[in-house]
């Protein structure tokens, strides 16, 4: 399997077909990915090996800016039935002393919870049944791909085995989310950097009507001799994550040993373990995360240890930002160099979670030496320093660094919001009350505090954005406040609500000419003019 430059995959298969984009992988960040390319008519194939739910599903935390992709993906209703809001995460001591709590607010700057709780089996339950609702999409489960190729043009080949023998795919684009063991990275010779964490815990899943000790957020035990973790992820269902020397199934004394800090477990009393699994936390990014036209995503690009809840949330974050670039390039002819982006966005920033994961994985775990109990004595001395709980919410998403998709200037106005999401309130528009994005659309957008220029007004037609002036939104003057205290008059948006480019408090055009012009510029425009969108691009942001 490679997708190194080669004569090109040969078509042997009983089932030839070609298909805009091949999926590896229907976990929750494949058939997300899935999703979002069909929101912007993008057909998909979708390769599971398993036949049911991926079988060892971990993940049971998500941030409100997860919450914001869920609703781009169109499940967000249905994900809010099944999520139960948390209040944050508390560090304790051996003794299940309070050392700092990181509180998380109610709703977030995305129009969510900042922390939410659910089962990922019924995450995925949700997600599978949106995919066969979408005609653009089709699953084929039980299958095991074998070969990925991509010659020097064209399309990649795909093969992969079924019950019914071998057969052949022509896509696009592939995506690889097939997870630890991907064989999409392999094909790309991708390897993975090991950032030096390995440790092997034991996760017990628990469904149980006992009144149970809990704060309804994240409790780390930052004991080196037993650390452990516990959240209520459910009504019923709560987990429990212990780093235990033996591997051996728990008995009843000893699973009765370890909760007897939440909850008093006597013989016989309401408490199913739903399962119990062992998993080995590791920390690791591959060196690469696309070749031509084959990207990985999730856990084949990132493996991130689960102490700050991020280890999906990247996934998701993974997807929300390859496809739309993805079907700007398939579906409008941009510049291949758009694809580019997608590593260069997103790599940084699954490499600072991950630290973070570490960091906060070696304060519960670091040793017992005397220097790992004043590390402890300082963390939960810093904790407790005004504003910084928050400010460590808030650095779980950083700002995304200057480049082609985001135009910052140091000493332009504005600059404060250049490569930061734009907030979510609940807005009204032509009378009907919905959350932002909702009245966005699918592609970019222009919020503006003031009437846009005939210059703006030619870049605003060429990208098919969607124009909303902030004032009188219905939305206590949020994002006018916003603008404001970002200096700016007005903001480009990204189709994933990134701003990527200003217009300084009493300026009249963007900040410069912009690499972005001719990335997002496209061969198949729907949009008539009697320019091209380059040249109103250009002559725009050229005044």
């Amino acid at each position: 399997m490679t997708v190194d430059q080669v004569a090109g995959p040969r078509e042997t298969t009983p089932r030839p077909g070609h298909v805009p984009v091949v999926i590896v992988g229907a976990g929750p960040v494949g058939v997300t990915a899935a999703l979002l390319l069909a929101r912007r008519g993008v057909r998909t194939v979708v390769l599971e090996r398993h036949h049911d739910l991926y079988p060892l599903p971990r993940a049971v935390a998500t941030d409100d800016e997860v919450r914001r992709i869920l609703q781009a993906a169109g499940v967000q209703e249905e994900f809010a039935a099944i999520a139960r809001p948390a209040r944050g995460l508390r560090l304790l001591d051996a003794r299940h002393r309070v050392m700092a709590e990181f509180p998380r607010a109610a709703q977030g700057q995305h129009g969510f919870p900042q922390t939410s709780m659910f089962d990922q089996p019924e995450l995925e339950r949700l997600l599978r049944d949106a995919l066969a609702r979408r005609p653009e999409c089709e699953l084929r489960s039980g299958v095991e791909v074998v070969g990925v190729e991509q010659g020097a043009d064209g399309p990649v080949g795909v093969t992969y085995r079924d019950d019914e023998g071998e057969h052949f795919l022509r896509a696009d684009a592939v995506l690889g989310c097939d997870g630890a063991n991907s064989v999409t990275r392999d094909a790309i010779g991708a390897v993975w950097e090991d950032l030096r964490f390995e440790e092997r815990w034991t996760v017990i899943d628990v469904r149980t009507s006992l009144p149970v000790r809990c704060w309804e957020g994240v409790d780390q035990v930052c004991d080196p001799s037993r650390p452990a973790t516990f959240m209520r992820i459910g009504e019923d269902r709560y987990r429990w994550e212990f780093r235990l020397t033996d591997a051996s199934e728990l008995d009843h004394e000893r699973l009765r040993e370890l909760i007897a800090p939440w909850v008093d477990l006597a013989h016989g009393a309401d408490f199913e373990v739903v399962r119990q699994a062992q998993y080995t936390f590791r920390a690791r990014i591959v060196d690469r995360w696309h070749r031509g036209r084959v990207f990985l995503l999730g856990d084949a690009a990132h493996l991130t240890p689960p102490f700050v809840g991020q280890g999906l949330c990247s996934g998701l974050r993974d997807a929300y930002n390859v496809t739309w670039k993805l079907a700007r390039v398939l579906q409008q002819g941009a510049n291949e160099r758009l694809l580019e982006t997608y590593e260069s966005e997103r790599k940084p920033h699954a490499r600072h979670v991950i630290r973070l994961a570490v960091a906060m994985g070696w304060a519960m775990t670091g040793g017992q030496d005397g220097a790992a109990a004043v590390r402890r004595r300082v963390l939960g001395t810093a904790c407790r320093i005004p504003g910084l709980a928050a400010a460590a919410g808030r650095d779980l998403s950083p700002v995304l660094a200057a480049g082609p998709l985001v135009r910052r200037r140091v000493r332009e106005g504005g600059r404060g919001l250049a490569g930061r999401f734009c907030p979510q309130p609940w807005v009204t528009v032509d009378g009907r009350r919905a959350r932002l994005d909702e009245t966005l659309g699918d592609s970019f957008a222009v919020l503006t505090a003031v009437p846009l220029p005939p210059s703006l007004k030619a870049v605003v037609d060429g990208l098919g954005a969607r124009t909303v002036c902030v004032v009188g939104l219905g939305d206590d003057t949020r994002l006018v406040d916003w603008l404001r205290e970002g200096r700016t008059d007005a903001v480009l948006l990204r189709p994933d609500r990134v701003v990527m480019d200003v217009v300084p408090s009493g300026g009249h055009d963007f900040t410069g000419r912009p690499d972005w012009a001719s990335l997002l510029h496209t061969t198949r425009s729907s949009f008539p003019s009697q320019q091209t969108v380059e040249e109103a691009l250009l002559r725009s942001t050229k005044r």
